[in-house]
């Protein structure tokens, strides 16, 4: 069945779009510098300096995911209630919180706290921007969740940079500026808690019902578990590339890449989110990723070229998977409802990742390096002829 547009009734909330937009690119812009600035050199910060077993950072970086997208579906529902702008606040104010902790963390107990305060902030702040920019005008809409989208793809780029200059002053430093860019974030998203605040038809909206309706709608449902690998084959990529390549400037090199390609894409894309085909050639982009990768161990001198090519096609895949899934959202859901759509969708894409992981490690553990990438492509290949 092919999702069809439900137009919102005449009471859904209109704001203003240059507003809204500019200062949810200043959110993006600070938070997201601040966030990849801290945890490009977290892991190496609570080895060396605080002593963790590596085992140990592993398994609470995997909880604090796992968490985070277990809380999109009831957050979803949150920010419904009480408003994109002040539950965005709150979302920046914890982790302010949980930088700081983070900054100061001399042994598991501060790891494990600031980490669980990340995925909670994490799980209110996502839904809480796009909430916000679901409520635009239609005809601004996909070019501010595109500029949004780019903002993000900058900051990725220039974080890790940031982050190592302020190194240069210890881990509290990048911490505390970290923090920092989390308070402004927090500013910024309360200057908008009227514009973007609690429609009317969500206020006595129960996490229940609100979940329920969402399950009812047998077509959108269809289409988050149809697309729900498009996470997986996202974040995958954070551990299969390193596994693969093994070499820190080709690693930084397939990292930047996919950046500048999801960005790159972008204007191409905006007006044309809404369309199934732009859904498919994503996932199918995704899937191409994986295949280029699997031919990286048997074309020695070509290391680069496949490299690039791979991190092109990710990068590609990425830039049109998320605003096609964003703008379907924003289409299907009724007024007032677009967070706990939103948190559904996170919610089952979240289940994907976490039970993929669970068989991709395994391999790459076991030898089987070639297999994982070929069934991560199939998968995606899988997914895109399901799609409707």
């Amino acid at each position: 069945m092919i999702l069809q547009r439900i137009s919102p009734p005449a009471e859904a909330p209109v704001i203003s779009g240059r507003r809204v937009i500019a200062a949810v690119v200043c959110v993006q812009l600070a938070a997201s510098l601040g966030y990849y600035a801290v945890m490009a050199h977290l892991v190496t910060h609570l080895r060396a300096d605080v002593g963790l077993l590596a085992g140990t950072i592993a398994l609470v970086l995997g909880l604090r995911v796992a968490m985070q997208y277990a809380l999109f579906l009831p957050f979803g529902w949150l920010v419904d209630r009480i408003g994109p702008g002040l539950a965005g606040a709150a979302a920046c104010v914890l982790r302010v919180a949980a930088f700081g902790l983070l900054g100061l963390a001399d042994g598991p107990g501060g790891f494990v706290a600031g980490a669980l305060l990340l995925a909670i902030g994490g799980a209110l702040f996502h839904p809480a921007a796009q909430t916000l920019l679901a409520r635009l005008p239609d005809g601004v809409r996909p070019k501010g969740f595109g500029v949004y989208v780019v903002t993000g793809q900058i900051a990725a780029v220039a974080g890790p940079p940031v982050g190592l200059v302020l190194l240069a002053g210890g881990f509290v430093l990048v911490a505390s500026v970290s923090a920092a860019a989390w308070a402004v974030s927090a500013v910024l998203f309360w200057t908008l808690r009227r514009v973007g605040g609690p429609d009317g038809r969500a206020e006595g909206l129960m996490l229940a019902r609100g979940v329920a309706e969402v399950v009812r709608d047998r077509p959108f449902l269809r289409f988050a578990v149809v697309t729900a690998p498009g996470t997986l084959l996202v974040s995958q990529a954070v551990s299969v590339v390193p596994l693969s390549v093994g070499h820190s400037g080709l690693i930084t090199l397939f990292f930047c890449t996919v950046a500048v390609a999801t960005a790159g894409v972008q204007p191409f894309v905006a007006g044309r989110a809404r369309r199934p085909w732009v859904m498919r050639v994503g996932m199918l982009c995704l899937g191409g990723s994986y295949l280029v990768l699997a031919a990286y161990p048997v074309l020695p001198g070509w290391e680069v070229v496949v490299l690039v090519a791979a991190a092109v096609l990710s990068g590609l895949g990425n830039g049109l998977t998320t605003p096609a899934a964003f703008q379907t959202i924003v289409g299907r859901a009724p007024a007032g409802r677009v967070g706990v759509y939103n948190g559904m969708y996170a919610f089952v894409s979240g289940l994907a990742a976490f039970a993929g992981g669970l068989f991709v490690g395994p391999l790459f553990d076991a030898g089987a390096v070639a297999a994982a990438l070929i069934g991560l492509a199939v998968l995606a290949a899988v997914s895109a002829a399901a799609h409707r």
